[in-house]
């Protein structure tokens, strides 16, 4: 036995014996739709292509965090006990190739359409909106932050206030975890958002695995996601240090044309547009063709549209057509979705790297993941 399944097998044991887990509140909530599990099939050889850089993860990344994986997953001993053995394969024996990511991509497009009555009968809005608070709370400075630590699994981060209502997408993408044990959350949660997107309607967007599982230790400050009631000024800073330009901003807006707000989470109420589990230029048109006041109500300050009072915009969005700088994207997505698209995946596939190594990355050039019509 090497010396390397040695030092892996006591940390291994003992989680079997002590689990620990996160707070109840973030325990995934009962659902009405069933979950159907499928049998992992046997681990295919490694390709001989990047067998170094997926050994470099699976030697290197994998011992590292695979010990605190059972810490904080909140599994029962049984469980854990199961899924310990399959680590220690995972760390020994099993290399994932990209078709093995590409099983994961397709559980997790086929529990986006598993919502039955959730919202508008879609979870990908808030399988989405993990990825981007998950990536989101980079610092480009103090290069703290984003998809590579997964900190949002831990108190308090997982309960600020920009963060509410993702305890849904985490019990949601903790079932995936549970089938396919040897994916790290952070490449979990982003690739949740890349099936998001290409699920519903958006562009490819290119993604690549490497993120590591941290400790609660490396969770990030409150304060570091927009907040929806702030004006230009805040955007900029906001999204400056992440490290995106005007730009940028604008497009990453663009998200917005998928799910709604809810009182009980955000303050707000509502969609922005008439289509919120289909991605389209339609928010940046709607900003432009329909004529919006302010809601009278006794929640937070918000927008409505004049024709229907059905939709909503939030005074973050209302900036980008009042922003002479802002304006002028936000005009050119309006007038050509395939613009909009491109510069929708490039950023998008830019956030969800940010905070990453670039060494970690076990390829040198991002994936297209495949649709699942397309498997």
């Amino acid at each position: 036995m090497s010396q390397a399944f040695a030092r892996l097998r006591q940390p291994l044991r003992a989680a079997s014996r002590q689990v620990a887990g996160p707070s109840s509140r973030n325990a995934a909530p009962s659902f009405r739709a069933s979950f159907r599990r499928f049998n992992s099939t046997e681990a295919p050889k490694p390709p001989k292509s990047n067998t170094g850089l997926y050994a470099g993860i699976a030697g290197g990344a994998l011992l590292a965090g695979i010990g605190y994986y059972y810490y904080s997953s909140g599994m029962n001993p049984a469980t854990a006990a199961k899924s310990g053995a399959q680590a220690a394969k995972v760390a020994t024996n099993f290399v994932p190739s990209k078709e093995d990511y590409q099983k994961v991509y397709n559980k997790i497009a086929q529990m986006l359409d598993e919502a039955e009555d959730y919202d508008d009968g879609s979870y990908g809005p808030v399988i989405l909106r993990l990825a981007w608070h998950a990536s989101g709370t980079y610092d480009k400075d103090s290069n703290t932050g984003g998809s590579n630590y997964a900190t949002m699994r831990f108190e308090p981060e997982a309960l600020h206030g920009a963060n509410n209502g993702l305890d849904v997408a985490r019990g949601l993408m903790q079932k995936i975890k549970e089938e396919f044990p040897w994916i790290s959350y952070g490449d979990l949660w982003t690739l949740g958002g890349v099936a998001a997107v290409q699920e519903m309607g958006g562009p490819k967007i290119p993604w690549r695995p490497g993120r590591i599982d941290g400790t609660a230790e490396k969770a990030t400050p409150d304060g570091r996601l927009p907040d929806a009631s702030q004006g230009s000024d805040h955007l900029r800073n906001i999204f400056y240090r992440m490290g995106f330009n005007d730009q940028e901003i604008v497009a990453l807006s663009g998200a917005h044309a998928l799910g709604r707000c809810h009182t009980d989470r955000s303050g707000f109420d509502g969609p922005w547009t008439f289509s919120p589990i289909t991605l389209t230029n339609d928010y940046y048109r709607l900003l432009f063709d329909e004529k919006w006041v302010w809601r009278k109500w006794e929640g937070p300050k918000q927008l409505q549209d004049k024709s229907t009072r059905s939709l909503m915009m939030l005074p973050t969005d209302y900036v980008l057509v009042q922003d002479k700088s802002f304006k002028k994207y936000a005009k050119q997505y309006a007038d050509d979705q395939d613009v909009f698209f491109k510069d929708f995946s490039d950023v998008v596939a830019r956030l969800f790297e940010l905070g990453v190594p670039t060494e970690q990355f076990v390829s040198k050039e991002p994936w297209v993941m495949k649709n699942a019509d397309e498997e």
